[in-house]
């Protein structure tokens, strides 16, 4: 990885807010914009391409829709390879971020367009946007905190709240004007806080230094002080040739997906065998990936490559969590609009009132406060981009205002489809401190127990809407309670909780320092892989309920990732613990 040659000493622990330094604050709230713009979104999607017409939407089968959501969510991970490499050798990080902001802000305004043609080019934009952005702005955060350690775990906690306060306001805000507005305005409210968290980080970035600035050539000192003593294993000719086309065939099969299914044109229309086109070309390029891996692994020292296997099972089976996990935005969100009982009357109506507006209304309070005490640090010094957050959160308070009056006006309730969908953040925020805890302490258990009882969590919360979904039929009037969606998006969360931040801890404690960045490369590999299964798995809603029944259709999804969590269980102690070499 590139760094700048000659960095002067930056003190970021000169300018605290609640302990940290000030910047982790400015990557927090940019973050938070960011999430807030993606998860906005991603709730209004597949919702509106599958509304009727009489209802503002287009109408699509939900196959087409859940295609198209599943290639958008893939390769809004895959470009993050590309987007951190760009940055790493030539951007910098800093401008990769606004360069991937403000690609995301004209996004969501092409979305808002509502036409076939500004669809796809807000979703390319969004999509090569959010490459730029993604994984530079955790970058960022590794620099500042090289030298503190200790620091480090606290900064990610905050910083991962920042996500989910996003991902929360987003969905909550942007959700509701467009179910209960317009479609339009929702995309559009999502690229404004996007584009008021770009000014914000622009105008706001010197407080990082000389961090994420320009990269330069590193010095042969700097390349002798990297050294690890490990065996390198370089890209042969004959491994970059295996990448090239893995990785072409690969999108090609991505973008073939939707684009056969909505305009009836099959780029793959031929057969090999008894295979049909698409599935040939996606086998072709699994197994080209397969060898390309077991070559390589093959080359390294034994306790590399050892480790290096653990973290391919372990990523593995995170395709199966992904995939599953994912349906958040699609299939169970179709589930909430068509199949759930969503009007409350009378005591039920006020409970929900009361209860939506303390959930919206306290968090809001501690964001104002962190963003306060940011204020009273930053403010002289980066005037016009705190002028640009507070602007931000005027009109966030001015929006929720209008919310909570309107919903509190009304003599009954409707909740909003998209609003389920903040319940994941809401729990991740309350429960994340509660599974900390657990993980130091005595009672921390190893890496597979922890993977394994994600995906049973996960299955588990399958497991409440397949019992809930008893006897729905569409059309027939007999709906689901919302407490099943509730406990579905419970289990979820802390199935999460258990097995994505382990995940990602156990990347960088197995993979040797100077293969970090490839590995999460790999890492975002997977979470393509998962959300892209995610949207083809969940395009089959419709078809499996017709030939068997709904419930049987979240049985699926129950059993598959319990199987799954069990089998990570029981290979702990014949092989990850020995492949790991003492890693705990």
């Amino acid at each position: 990885m590139n760094t700048i040659a000659t960095e002067p000493k930056d003190d970021f622990f000169k300018t605290k807010v609640m302990g940290h330094p000030a910047g982790l604050f400015v990557l927090f709230f940019t973050e938070m914009w960011e999430r807030f713009s993606y998860y906005g979104m991603r709730a209004l999607l597949v919702l509106f391409l599958t509304s009727k017409l009489m209802d503002g939407g287009w109408a699509w089968p939900k196959v087409n829709a859940l295609a198209l959501y599943g290639t958008y969510t893939s390769l809004a991970y895959l470009t993050t390879i590309l987007g951190g490499y760009i940055a790493d050798k030539f951007l910098g990080y800093r401008w990769a971020v606004v360069i991937g902001a403000f690609l995301m802000t004209l996004g969501h305004a092409s979305m808002a367009g509502e036409t076939p043609t500004f669809l796809y080019i807000g979703i390319t934009l969004l999509i090569i946007g959010s490459g730029f952005f993604k994984p530079n702005m955790t970058s960022i955060i590794s620099y500042i905190y090289k030298d503190h350690a200790d620091k480090k775990d606290g900064a990610y906690t905050i910083y991962y709240m920042g996500v989910n306060a996003g991902a929360f306001l987003g969905i909550m805000l942007c959700g509701y004007i467009g179910e209960k507005i317009s479609w339009s305005w929702g995309f559009g409210l999502a690229g404004i806080f996007m584009f008021f968290g770009m000014l914000q980080f622009y105008f706001t970035q010197g407080i990082f230094g000389s961090v994420g600035k320009k990269p330069i050539a590193k010095t042969e000192e700097q390349k002798i002080i990297e050294d690890d003593g490990d065996k390198r294993v370089p890209f042969t000719k004959f491994d970059l040739v295996l990448v090239t086309i893995s990785s072409l065939l690969g999108l090609i099969w991505i973008i073939n997906d939707p684009y056969s299914k909505i305009s009836g044109n099959d780029l793959l229309h031929f057969t090999v065998g008894n295979l049909s086109g698409d599935s040939f070309t996606i086998l072709l390029a699994l197994a080209l990936f397969i060898l390309l891996l077991v070559i390589r692994l093959i080359r390294y020292s034994r306790v590399t490559r050892d480790r290096l296997i653990a973290v391919t099972i372990f990523a593995f089976f995170t395709i199966f969590f992904w995939a599953a996990f994912e349906q958040a935005g699609g299939s169970m969100t179709i589930f909430a609009r068509d199949y759930t009982q969503r009007t409350l009357t009378g005591d039920w109506s006020l409970t929900f009132k009361i209860m939506n507006t303390l959930l919206t209304i306290i968090p809001m309070c501690l964001l104002s406060y962190v963003l306060y005490k940011l204020f009273s640090q930053t403010f002289k010094k980066f005037t016009i981009g705190n002028i640009c957050l507070a602007l931000s959160f005027v009109v966030i308070w001015c929006i929720i205002i209008w919310m909570l009056k309107r919903e509190i006006s009304a003599s009954t309730t409707e909740v909003a489809a998209t609003w389920f969908g903040i319940l994941n953040s809401f729990f991740i925020i309350a429960l994340a401190p509660m599974i900390s805890k657990i993980w130091e302490s005595k009672f921390n258990p190893p890496a597979a127990v922890k993977y394994g009882m994600g995906l049973v969590f996960l299955g588990i919360g399958f497991g409440c809407l397949a019992y809930g979904a008893i006897g729905v039929v569409g059309g027939s009037g007999l709906k689901a309670s919302m407490i099943w969606l509730i406990l579905a998006y419970f289990f979820h969360t802390v199935g999460e909780l258990f097995l994505s931040p382990v995940g990602l801890s156990y990347v960088s404690k197995l993979v040797p320092a100077r293969m970090i960045g490839i590995m999460y490369g790999i890492w975002y590999l997977v979470n393509a892989i998962g959300n892209k299964a995610a949207g083809s798995m969940g395009g089959m809603i419709d078809k499996i309920t017709k030939a068997h029944s709904l419930s049987y259709f979240f049985m699926i999804f129950t059993l598959i990732p319990i199987a799954a969590g069990v089998i990570v269980m029981l290979l702990h102690k014949p092989l990850l613990k020995r492949l790991m070499h003492g890693v705990k």
